[in-house]
């Protein structure tokens, strides 16, 4: 059966406050709407059309490379005047499945079955009972105005009676119905109300009238069906995915020192025995393999750590790769393009960019490496760094296996160290030196007899 996707993401968001559209604002590092995007993309190819409106550039911006069309509703009337927009591009066949941009979590599932339920014949409402259902539409149904019986329609709370507030099953906003009679009913959608609008809930009572079922698809859990429509809501709804994603973790063998102060924004797989203490965040892909132990407050984008790896606290990695057994940290950052081998150590207040570090390498505490292919068992002395920018390109550094580099060093790019050899304590190396040797380049110390300390209120010479 053929499906069309719509996807309502033309409102303004005041209560957001803010100049950014609504439906771009993030959720676990990623746009409102690109987690509905990606959820009817799990539903299958099919041709899918966002509704466009307040910030309509920004947002078709945002959604160039997802295959969908960005259909513009100006100005914007209502939800039924939205639909209306589209039929032009709905054919007659099959179901139309509506969606909100603002609306980021309802899954792939509840979908799916929204769509069944429809079967291209019924219109389909996506449902949900509430413990306090103040402010929502209310689904009234044949009978006693509750139950399982047909639905019969939609009554505002403002509109309800007292024995209709008191129903708890409301309409999410969600909704599958046939394509051919969808495109009938927006049609004939009149705005003669206070607010001059066109609701597309409407259309419930023209199916009611015509004879065509109405049916309820119910969802069980309420964070499916949230909306966002304040930064209070956003944020609430931050936390609500953060604590399913770190339970799943959890149920996979991870251990979290406190869920509640865990943020994945992107994709994270783990090893067996992975610890992760409080306040990480990890954005993009990471990889943490089997006993990584991740300390608290890291940040941690897009790198992939090898078993038994250990980050000591308040790091921060970018695109690198870590090896089996290494220490990083604490206050660590690894930049892209860092590649730490097998047992490297790298200490606090230490920068890695474009660097390898074979085997056992260690720069301990207060250096920078760029752009450095460093050996085995090197061993890089505080304060020390790679000259590596000229003002206009970037130069490497190469540190051969078994190399001492002193502290408070300087190695300017382009230059090779030989294996073995040692760079004395405060020297600045410019050209390349043998294996073996001790290079020492620095000024010779002089100590000035007879030379005293100038003293307050002493006259000037």
């Amino acid at each position: 059966m053929a499906l069309h996707i719509v996807i309502m993401a033309a409102g303004k968001g005041t209560r957001m406050k803010s100049r950014l559209p609504k439906v771009l604002h993030r959720l676990a590092g990623k746009p409102l709407l690109q987690h509905v995007l990606d959820t009817t993309a799990r539903l299958g190819r099919h041709p899918t059309i966002v509704i466009t409106g307040h910030g309509a550039d920004e947002v078709e911006a945002a959604i160039a490379t997802s295959g969908a069309q960005a259909v513009r509703q100006m100005p914007q009337l209502g939800t039924g005047h939205a639909i209306q927009q589209v039929t032009p591009y709905l054919d007659d066949e099959g179901t139309t499945l509506i969606l909100n941009g603002d609306v980021p979590l309802i899954g792939a599932d509840t979908a799916n079955a929204l769509v069944e339920a429809c079967a291209g014949k019924r219109l389909a409402l996506l449902t949900i009972e509430l413990d306090d259902p103040t402010g929502y539409g209310r689904i009234v149904r044949a009978g006693n105005g509750n139950g399982a019986g047909p639905v019969q329609g939609i009554v505002e709370h403002k509109d309800a009676t007292p024995e209709q507030r008191a129903i708890r099953e409301i309409y999410t906003g969600i909704m599958a119905a046939p394509t051919a009679m969808l495109k009938r009913w927006v049609a004939a959608l009149r705005n003669d109300n206070v607010q001059g609008e066109y609701y597309l809930t409407d259309i419930v009572a023209m199916a009611v009238g015509q004879g065509v079922p109405v049916v309820a698809s119910q969802v069980n859990d309420e964070t499916e069906v949230l909306g966002v429509n304040s930064p209070l809501q956003l944020a609430e709804l931050e936390r609500r995915l953060q604590r399913r994603q770190a339970e799943a973790l959890m149920e996979a063998g991870v251990r979290l020192a406190d869920p509640a102060r865990f943020d994945l924004r992107g994709e994270l797989r783990a090893g067996q025995d992975v610890e992760i203490d409080v306040g990480c965040v990890f954005e993009g892909r990471v990889e943490l393999a089997d006993e990584v132990r991740i300390g608290a407050h890291c940040v941690i984008r897009d790198a992939v750590i090898q078993a038994g790896a250990v980050i000591h606290p308040f790091t921060h990695i970018e695109g690198a790769t870590v090896g089996a057994g290494a220490l990083v940290g604490p206050y660590a950052r690894l930049r892209p393009g860092a590649e730490l081998g097998p047992e490297v150590h790298i200490g606090n207040f230490v920068e890695v960019k474009n660097s390898s570090l074979a085997r056992g390498a260690k720069a301990n505490h207060l250096a920078y490496l760029g752009d450095a292919s460093v050996g085995e068992r090197v061993n890089y002395g505080a304060g020390s760094i790679t000259a590596n920018y000229d003002g206009a390109n970037k130069h490497r550094t190469v540190i051969e296996s078994d190399v001492h580099v002193g502290s408070n060093c300087v190695l300017v790019a382009p230059v090779v160290i030989g294996a073995g050899g040692t760079i004395g304590g405060g020297s600045t190396v410019s050209k390349d030196t043998a294996p073996g040797q001790l290079t020492v380049a620095r000024a010779k110390q002089v100590s000035i007899s007879g030379w005293s300390r100038p003293a307050k209120g002493s006259p000037k010479r």
